[in-house]
């Protein structure tokens, strides 16, 4: 049985190597040239091949090279097969390094000084010190706890919002929808951490900015369909937001002449705030190999009614 790398040759050149060092045992393929289809029982994609269940009769698991699976279109991966998400060091890391990044420049104002800059003027603005400024957290799963706790230990007052309940140490948490308006109603920078699900597409819109106290600002890490960006437009231009900081985009990239590209408070990287490691990605998925077939639970399966 065999398992088919479907990525960049990068990626799968290092992949290989790892495997034939740490699990010499397992057949490895590299997309397109797969010998026997019926063969194949593990697949590692950002987006699989298509007609999996009559090209591939015997996949067991599909592994998502990226932290999220809302690229897969989960109804065409047949019932049996499992779907794993990417939960490696390199995704954390990076996600936590951006998020602290994103939130010193949003307290200390860089966005305005960027500008003053372009604009030639020299003028300082006070700011308020860390301790005063609330820092929500929206998502506490495998990204938004260790970047919640990042964050409480640069000195800022962090809280958290979750579908169910987390108790996290010197962290506020709130759950559910009977708790949002709360969570919002007290967070001066608000982060997007949450998956991109049904119930979360659109959730960054007018609404929600109105929740926020007067001047908050917003990171976005999330996934580009959550944002509403004619809402956050507006927001920005009715001093409700006063910054934002945007990893995702819908679309990616956003069209040449969008208003958000020449706005002189919102900063927009290319859905680079975390990106798998080649290596340590590729670990990970050796390990969840080991862990099915011990028949133990693998680290980041995705719960298809969650959609995550």
């Amino acid at each position: 049985m065999s398992f088919v790398i479907k990525s960049t040759r990068e990626r799968a050149k290092v992949w290989s190597a790892l495997f034939a060092a740490h699990l010499p045992d397992q057949k490895v393929e590299i997309w397109p040239d797969i010998a026997a289809p019926a063969a194949v029982e593990f697949m590692a994609a950002w987006v699989p091949p298509p007609d999996l269940a009559t090209t591939f009769p015997n996949l067991k698991l599909l592994f998502s090279v990226g932290a999220g699976v809302d690229q897969l279109d989960l109804s065409a991966v047949p019932a049996q097969v499992q779907v794993v998400r990417m939960i490696e060091p390199g995704l954390t890391e990076g996600m936590v390094e951006y998020v602290r990044f994103a939130v010193l420049a949003l307290h200390r104002g860089m966005l305005r000084y960027v500008a003053q800059q372009r604009a030639q003027v020299w003028q300082a603005h006070p700011y308020p010190p860390a301790s005063s400024v609330t820092v929500g957290v929206m998502g506490l799963g495998q990204l938004g706890l260790p970047v919640a706790e990042a964050i409480r230990a640069m000195g800022y007052d962090c809280q958290g919002w979750a579908r169910s309940r987390r108790q996290i140490a010197n962290i506020r948490t709130f759950a559910g929808a009977g708790e949002f308006d709360a969570f919002l109603a007290t967070t001066d920078i608000l982060v997007c951490l949450l998956p991109l699900t049904q119930e979360t597409t659109g959730c960054l819109a007018r609404s929600l900015f109105g929740r926020l106290p007067r001047g908050a600002g917003l990171i976005h890490c999330g996934r580009g369909r959550q944002l509403v960006s004619d809402d956050l437009v507006a927001a920005l231009d009715e001093g409700q937001l006063s910054a934002a900081i945007l990893d995702v985009t819908e679309p990616e990239p956003l069209p040449v002449g969008h208003p958000l590209w020449s706005r002189t408070d919102v900063l927009i990287t290319p859905h680079t705030a975390s990106i798998t490691r080649t290596e340590t990605g590729g670990l990970s998925i050796l390990d969840n190999l080991r862990r099915f077939r011990r028949g133990e639970v693998l680290v980041g399966s995705v719960d298809r009614a969650d959609g995550y």
